[in-house]
């Protein structure tokens, strides 16, 4: 993460002859918003002078408390690397204020940092890595998006067969522009799938990198005549893309994860953690997987998780530990998917394990065999339960959480509810493609 006064932003603008700035936030859904100033207005901007018409925005306030205040963040001030004749164009992450100066509590930056000071009263810091994956799709003679791919290529694939090697190159070089270290770059299973990950950081600095990396990697297939897409499951038959978050906590420095006197060398924090998530697993789906097309992912043989268990030797239950020990001890969380919002992910993965830290919830017995392979019987007698299989299900569970209505907070929790609710009824009146082939000359 950037450390930038206002001061070293109004240097920084003029030295790179900075026109326009635009001032970024999400809505409660994660879809990024900008406002866009002229470089004229920026010294209002760092002054936190800034309005903006909040009812506008899903999940904000009504028409009758609309004033919003924009307090730019210094850190997140980056310059986009795409050239313009009429000059650089330079980007600022946003928080949320009321007119009365307090943070605006539907903000879910205001979430997540609230999440962050809950951790770090225990001595806590959390670090997150995320594995983004997308697709890449042509556009019809209009540029509107189709889910024809354009490639055949599969896991970890080389051109001339990955067609998209090209597209993610240019992603990859215009992240590294923006201050991301990318770790590594692939193809996927899917044809026309892609995954590029960059190096873990504290949970704020990779939650805004997520909002970044899914605006650029759009922006840059849109300029290779592509569209990219973060859709759980755009296609049937073959593997939807997820969002793994690798998590650890640190503290005083070192990784409170690691304990190498401990059996598997995994620290008491870091079972009840896993053992928080889990018992909150459920509850967090709605937040995690968000849309009707999430739970169209998480079903069983595309190697996405669909039990809730946990192992360190397989990649069939929920949550993974990756080999490595030491600093890079961590847990892998599989289940959340590209379209989630970042900010509320990381507040509840984080509220969840330190409910698990704080109550010292051990986890279940590890799962070593694969689970996608036993009978209902067998994940029975093992007490391994499914995660929801529907957004609905998703919602009723997230309904009856405390945990994740204190990790949310009021405004969002209501407000969350109710639009997912009204989404729900929307995909459950509509008539789908499947029902009129199954039923149309069937009866």
């Amino acid at each position: 993460m950037n450390n930038y006064s206002t001061d070293d932003v109004r240097r920084l603008a003029r030295e790179h002859k900075v026109k326009f700035i635009r001032l970024q936030f999400t809505d409660i859904f994660g879809v990024l918003k900008n406002v866009a100033i002229t470089v004229e207005q920026l010294d209002k901007a760092l002054k936190n002078e800034l309005m903006f018409d909040g009812s506008s925005i899903e999940g904000f306030v009504r028409i009758e408390e609309s004033d919003m205040y924009l307090y730019p963040d210094p850190n997140t001030f980056v310059i986009f690397p795409w050239e313009r004749q009429d000059g650089a164009v330079a980007r600022l992450i946003c928080d949320i204020y009321n007119p009365d100066g307090t943070p605006f509590e539907g903000d879910p930056r205001y979430v997540l940092r609230r999440a962050i000071r809950e951790a770090a009263e225990l001595g806590y810091t959390m670090y997150v890595g995320p594995e983004a994956e997308f697709f890449l799709f042509h556009v019809d003679e209009d540029g509107r998006p189709t889910t024809h791919t354009h490639d055949r290529a599969g896991y970890f694939d080389l051109a001339p067969v990955d067609l998209g090697e090209q597209a993610r190159r240019d992603m990859i070089l215009t992240l590294e522009q923006l201050g991301f270290e990318i770790e590594a770059s692939h193809h996927e299973v899917a044809p026309g799938q892609h995954e590029i990950d960059f190096k873990y950081d504290d949970a704020l600095d990779v939650a805004d990198k997520i909002v970044t990396f899914k605006s650029v990697v759009r922006t840059v297939a849109q300029r290779h005549g592509l569209h990219a897409t973060f859709m759980p499951k755009p296609l049937f038959g073959v593997a939807g893309s997820g969002m793994h978050l690798n998590q650890s906590l640190m503290r005083d420095g070192q990784n409170a994860f690691f304990d190498p006197a401990a059996e598997n060398q995994l620290s008491a924090e870091c079972l009840h953690y896993i053992g928080g998530l889990i018992r909150h697993a459920r509850a967090m789906a709605a937040i995690l997987n968000p849309t009707v097309n999430s739970y169209k992912r998480l079903v069983a043989g595309y190697e996405a998780p669909a039990y809730i268990a946990w192992s360190s030797r397989n990649r069939s239950p929920l949550i993974r530990i990756p080999a490595k020990r030491g600093m890079s001890t961590r847990i892998e969380l599989r289940s959340p998917d590209p379209s989630c919002n970042p900010y509320l992910a990381l507040a509840v993965c984080l509220q969840a394990g330190l409910d698990g830290i704080k109550n010292s919830i051990a986890p279940p017995p590890p799962c070593d065999r694969n689970i996608y392979t036993m009978s209902e019987a067998e994940r029975l007698d093992l007490h391994i339960e499914l995660l929801p299989e529907n957004l609905r299900e998703a919602l009723l569970e997230l309904k009856e959480s405390a945990l994740m209505r204190q990790a949310l907070g009021e405004h969002v929790y209501h407000r969350y509810l109710e639009a997912k609710g009204i989404e729900w009824e929307r995909y459950r009146a509509q008539v789908h493609a499947w029902e009129l082939d199954e039923y149309l000359t069937k009866f």
